[in-house]
C-alpha cells in the first residue's frame, strides 16, 4: 500500500538561513552591479595617474642616468690603471732584464754573488731589508734592487685598485639593471592606464597640452621677441609690453639657442641628444654646445655654477630646477616659462613653471 505520509518540511533554521543567503547574493550583485560603472577611472583621474606614474619614471631616470655615467666614469679609469700596469710590468721585466745583465758580467768577471743569485729567483723586499745582503752587493746593483721593489709595490698598488673598482663597477652594472627596469615598469603602467581611454579622451588631453604648449610659446616669446621657433604658433604670438629677457652670459643664450632647436624632439629616458633627449640630457647637450662642459645629472648640474633663488631674478638660459629631490631640470625662457624635455610622449616645448607638476627650487647661472 502507497505510503500517505507528508513529505518532511524544511526546519524553520533552514529557511531563515538560504532566505539570507539568497537576499546576500542579491544585494551582492546589485552593489557588483552599481560598482561596475564607476571602476572605470575617468579622463581626468587617468591623466592625473599617468602624470605621477611618469613623474617616477623620471625620478628612476635620473638615478638610471647616475649609474650609467658612474659606469662610463669606471670603465675609463679602470682601462687607465689596466694601461699603467701594462707598462709598469714592461718597465720591471726591463729591470730586472738590466739586473740580470749585471749578475752575468759579474759571474763571468769571477764568479756572481750567492745574495744576488737567490734574489734572481725570489722577491728582493727581504734581501733590501737586511743589510747584511746590501753590504754585499754594489752600489750600482742596490740602485737597481730599489728600482724593482718601488715598482713591484706600484704594480701591487694598482693591480689592488683595479680589483676594487672592478668590484665597483660590477655593483654599479646591478644597480643600473635595476633603474632601467623600475623606469620601464612605470612606463609600461603608464600606457596599459592610457589604453583604458576612449579615443576621443586622447584626443582631449593631446588638445589640452597643445593649447598650454601654444600659451607658454606666446609667453616666452613675448619675452624674447628675436628669438626663433621650430613650432607653427611661433608666427602667432601676441605682441607683450614685457621687458624682453636677456641671457645671463653669452654662453647662456648660446645654450638656449641650441635648445630652441631642439624643439619638437621626442623625450626618451637616458638620452642625451641630438635625435632625442630627457630633462638632463637636453640641458647638457645644449651647454656642451656653447662650449660649456656641464654634469650629465640633474641633481649634480645642481651644483654646478651659482644658484639663483628668486624666480624674479632669473635670466634666459639659467637652468631652472623642480621638485624637491631636483629630479627634473629645464632652462629659464623668460615671463615664468621654461624650456625643457618634459617626459615620456612628449617633445621638447616650452612650459609655464607653474604647470610642471613640483615647485620650483632654485636657478643656476652657469
Amino acid at each position: 500500500m502507497a505510503s500517505h505520509r507528508r513529505p518532511k518540511q524544511p526546519s524553520r533554521t533552514r529557511v531563515t538561513v538560504l532566505t539570507t543567503a539568497a537576499a546576500a547574493a542579491v544585494a551582492l550583485s546589485s552593489q557588483a552591479a552599481n560598482a561596475a560603472p564607476s571602476e572605470k577611472p575617468n579622463k581626468d583621474e587617468v591623466k592625473s595617474k599617468v602624470d605621477k606614474l611618469y613623474e617616477e619614471a623620471e625620478q628612476a631616470t635620473e638615478k638610471y642616468n647616475g649609474a650609467k655615467e658612474k659606469q662610463e666614469k669606471l670603465q675609463k679609469e679602470i682601462s687607465t690603471i689596466q694601461d699603467n700596469v701594462a707598462r709598469g710590468q714592461e718597465e720591471l721585466n726591463d729591470l730586472r732584464d738590466g739586473l740580470g745583465s749585471m749578475a752575468s758580467a759579474q759571474y763571468r768577471s769571477g764568479g756572481i754573488d750567492p745574495s744576488l743569485q737567490l734574489f734572481l729567483s725570489a722577491d728582493p723586499d727581504s734581501y733590501l731589508d737586511k743589510a747584511s745582503t746590501l753590504n754585499q752587493l754594489s752600489g750600482q746593483q742596490v740602485e737597481a734592487l730599489k728600482k724593482i721593489q718601488e715598482k713591484q709595490r706600484t704594480l701591487s698598488q694598482q693591480r689592488a685598485e683595479a680589483t676594487e673598482k672592478l668590484k665597483d663597477l660590477s655593483a654599479t652594472r646591478t644597480e643600473l639593471g635595476k633603474k632601467k627596469k623600475e623606469v620601464q615598469g612605470k612606463l609600461s603602467s603608464a600606457q596599459r592606464l592610457l589604453n583604458t581611454l576612449t579615443a576621443a579622451e586622447k584626443a582631449a588631453i593631446a588638445a589640452e597640452e597643445q593649447r598650454a604648449t601654444r600659451a607658454s610659446e606666446r609667453q616666452a616669446l613675448s619675452a624674447n621677441p628675436s628669438s626663433s621657433s621650430s613650432s607653427s604658433s611661433s608666427s602667432s604670438a601676441s605682441p607683450s609690453t614685457a621687458t624682453p629677457a636677456a641671457p645671463s652670459s653669452g654662453r647662456a643664450g648660446a645654450a638656449f639657442g641650441a635648445a630652441q632647436g631642439k624643439i619638437g624632439t621626442p623625450y626618451v629616458y637616458g638620452a642625451t641628444g641630438p635625435s632625442s633627449f630627457d630633462c638632463s640630457g637636453l640641458t647638457s647637450w645644449a651647454y656642451a654646445q656653447a662650449g660649456v662642459g656641464i654634469p650629465r645629472t640633474s641633481q649634480a648640474q645642481a651644483n654646478y655654477g651659482t644658484r639663483i633663488y628668486s624666480a624674479s631674478q632669473l635670466q634666459v638660459g639659467d637652468l631652472v630646477f623642480f621638485f624637491n629631490d631636483l629630479h627634473h631640470v629645464g632652462l629659464y625662457a623668460g615671463n615664468g616659462q621654461v624650456l625643457h624635455a618634459p617626459r615620456t610622449g612628449t617633445n621638447v616645448r616650452y612650459e609655464s613653471m607653474n604647470t610642471i607638476g613640483g615647485p620650483f627650487m632654485f636657478g643656476v647661472r652657469v
